[in-house]
C-alpha cells in the first residue's frame, strides 16, 4: 500500500507592528506631552500631570495609522471606515452628487458606519477608480449616530468612479465632538481600494451609498475595519442574515 503525500504548505509569519502616529496628529501629541511636562516638572502638579500624560497617550492612539491588507477581486467594495454599522437603509442619494456625471436620482442602499473616539479615524477609498466629485458642506455638529446627521451636520461627499463605470459614493460626517474633516484627495485623483483619503477628528460617521442592484454584505451591529472588511459586491443583491451573540 502506498501512502498519499500531502503537498507542502508554504507559510509566512506575520508579526504584529505597532501602528505609527499619522503626521496629521503629531502636533496634537506634542502639545499634550508639553502640557504633561509643564504640570509635572514646572508647576509640580503630579495629579494633573498624570491626567495630561493619559491624554497624550489617548491622542497618539486616536491618530494611529495601522497598515491594512485590502482584499482584491472583481466588484469588491470595502469599508471606508473603522466602526460600528449602525444603520442600513434605502434612501435618496445626496442631492449634491446627483447629475449627468454623478448619481442617478433614485433610492440607494446606505450603510452607515459610526466611529467612536476609540476607533481609527483614517478613512479609505471603498473601490479603485477616479475621484469625480468632492463636495464639502458646512453644517451643524449633532450626534453623528442620529439619522438626520447625514443632512444637517458638516460633511463631505466623495464620488469614486470605477474602471468599468460603476460609481460608489461615501460621505464623511462630522459628529458631536468632531470639528474638522481633513481631505487628502481632490477631484481627478486616481485611488486604489483601501487607499487613505482623509480623516475626521474626534468621533464621527461615514455613509456609503451602494450602486443599484447591490446589497449590503454587512449586518447591523457588525464592526468594520477600513480597507479590509468587504461591505458589498457590485451587482450582488443577495441579503445575508446574522445573529448577535
Amino acid at each position: 500500500m502506498t501512502s498519499l503525500e500531502k503537498p507542502d504548505l508554504v507559510t509566512t509569519n506575520v508579526r504584529y507592528r505597532m501602528p505609527s502616529v499619522h503626521p496629521e496628529g503629531r502636533k496634537f501629541v506634542v502639545v499634550a506631552a508639553a502640557i504633561a511636562v509643564l504640570f509635572w516638572w514646572i508647576i509640580d502638579w503630579d495629579v494633573v500631570g498624570w491626567l495630561a500624560a493619559g491624554l497624550t497617550l489617548w491622542t497618539a492612539a486616536f491618530f494611529r495609522d495601522p497598515i491594512r491588507t485590502t482584499p482584491t477581486g472583481e466588484g469588491l467594495i470595502v469599508a471606508p471606515a473603522d466602526g460600528l454599522v449602525t444603520m442600513i437603509a434605502t434612501v435618496p442619494p445626496p442631492r449634491e452628487l446627483i447629475g449627468e456625471d454623478g448619481l442617478a436620482d433614485e433610492p440607494m442602499i446606505r450603510v452607515s458606519i459610526f466611529m467612536s473616539v476609540f476607533d481609527v479615524h483614517i478613512n479609505r477609498s471603498p473601490i479603485s477608480g477616479t475621484i469625480t466629485r468632492v463636495v464639502y458642506i458646512a453644517g451643524k455638529f449633532l450626534n453623528a449616530d442620529l439619522d438626520k446627521a447625514s443632512e444637517d451636520n458638516e460633511r463631505q461627499h466623495i464620488l469614486v468612479q470605477g474602471e468599468k463605470g460603476d460609481k460608489v459614493a461615501f460621505t464623511q460626517i462630522a459628529g458631536l465632538v468632531a470639528r474638522r474633516i481633513v481631505p487628502w484627495i481632490k477631484t481627478g485623483d486616481r485611488v486604489v481600494a483601501g487607499q487613505r483619503v482623509g480623516l475626521i477628528r474626534f468621533g464621527s460617521r461615514v455613509d456609503v451609498y451602494l450602486p443599484s442592484g447591490t446589497s449590503s454584505q454587512v449586518l447591523l451591529g457588525q464592526r468594520t475595519v477600513a480597507g479590509e472588511t468587504i461591505i458589498a459586491r457590485l451587482g450582488v443583491s443577495e441579503l445575508i442574515e446574522g445573529v448577535a451573540q
